[in-house]
Order: structure tokens, then sequence, then C-alpha cells
């Protein structure tokens, strides 16, 4: 493990020299050999592990087109029509409001059904929805980057989901780094500035407490400021 969880000094939050393409090179080494390999990427909102993930998938794909691809874990939110049932939709992005096991029989679809394509949800921000099957895991693709808030946390079905990885990693962002990009966040899409301020540090920040606990469990901490 190269940092240890937040509260120990001396500790740094990525290895020394680490950038997207030292990570890439991290990752074809792990995979070597491997039919598939999964890689987790987990963090609090706002930290920067889609942006991570999305630019080690372009680093290894450039390398060897095809053979690398992202997984978000945000297709699993549950539809609004649900939280709204359920009482959840004030707190939309909680750990409860996610659909955990259905994310782990995915993960474990990824990991053994390499002989044709595996089909998984995404997540459209302008619509605060999931689409069904617009992801696309092809069988070529040896790296699967997966990346979530929760990937990490050991309780109920994500207690399963590190075991499910051949390698965990957490993002990390100061947290005033990361309130600044959910407000920039919450803001393009609808909600004012204060209402965006609110919901960060009230729900979001919240969550990331939550996640921000999880991070001794990763392999490798990684700054999210990287790219």
């Amino acid at each position: 493990m190269i940092a240890t969880p937040e509260g120990l000094r001396g500790v740094p939050d990525r290895p020394p020299g680490a950038t997207v393409a030292a990570l890439a090179d991290r990752v074809e080494r792990a995979a070597s050999g491997s039919p598939r390999f999964l890689l987790g990427i987990a963090g609090s909102p706002g930290s920067g592990k889609t942006t991570l993930a999305t630019a080690l998938v372009a680093e290894l794909n450039a390398r060897n087109p095809g053979t690398a691809a992202a997984l978000p874990m945000d297709g699993f939110h549950l539809a609004n029509a649900t939280l709204d049932r359920l009482g959840r939709h004030d707190r939309k992005g909680a750990i409860d409001t996610f659909d955990g096991w259905g994310f782990l029989a995915l993960l474990h679809r990824v990991r053994t059904e390499t002989d044709h394509t595996v089909f998984a949800p995404s997540f459209r921000r302008e619509a605060d929805e999931g689409v069904a099957g617009e992801i696309a895991i092809e069988p070529d693709a040896r790296v699967v980057v997966v990346e979530g808030n929760y990937l990490l946390f050991d309780d109920g079905p994500w207690a399963r989901v590190r075991d499910a990885l051949d390698e965990a990693w957490f993002c990390s962002a100061p947290s005033t780094v990361r309130e600044a990009r959910l407000v920039e966040r919450h803001t393009r899409h609808g909600r004012t500035i204060d209402a965006a301020t609110a919901w960060a540090r009230d729900v979001d920040g919240v969550n990331a407490a939550l996640i921000e606990a999880t991070r001794g469990r990763a392999d490798l901490v990684v700054s999210g400021e990287i790219v």
C-alpha cells in the first residue's frame, strides 16, 4: 500500500512521479497475463475519480486500441420514482440510493463473460437518471476501470465489491477543491448557487465523510488533481 489513512502525517497522497502515463504503466504490469483485469477507483464526490478513470482508459487505449473500458458505478442510482417512493430523493447519492447488489452482479459478469459484449447502465446528469445498456464492455477489453464512491465500503453488498476487483485505488482531493467542483457541477445542471452549495455540504459532504474513511482499504492513494 502506497498511502495510509488520512490523519497520518508524512504520507504522500500519490507515489512519487505519479502521472497518468505512470499509472497506466502500473496497470499494464498488474494486468499482464490476465484475461480481464478490474481496477477500481473509489473516492468522494468531486474528488476527480471520473476524470482520472477517463484519462487512464484513454491512455491505455492510445497504447493498445480497444483494450480498456470505463465502467462508472453511477448507472446503478435508483430511479427518481423509486427514490420518491422510498423517501430518499432528498439525499440522492447516499449509499442506500444505489442498487449495490445489481452493481456487484455486473462486476461478476464483467469478470467472467469475456467472450461476448456485456452491456451496462450509464448515468445522464442532464436527466438525473440512469440509462440502461448504454455502456458496452467489449470482449477485447482486457482492462476495465470501475469508478464510484462506495467501492471500498465494508458493509452489505459493498463489502464484496473489493474482492471482485483485482486492484483498488482511492482518488483524493482537498475538501475545498471537492466542494468547489461540486458547486460548479450542480449549478451547471440547474441549481442556484445557494442550492448547489447546500447540496455539496449537506448531502455530498455527509457522503464524503463516509467515503473518506474507506481509503485505508485501497492499494494506492492517488491525487485527484494530476489531470
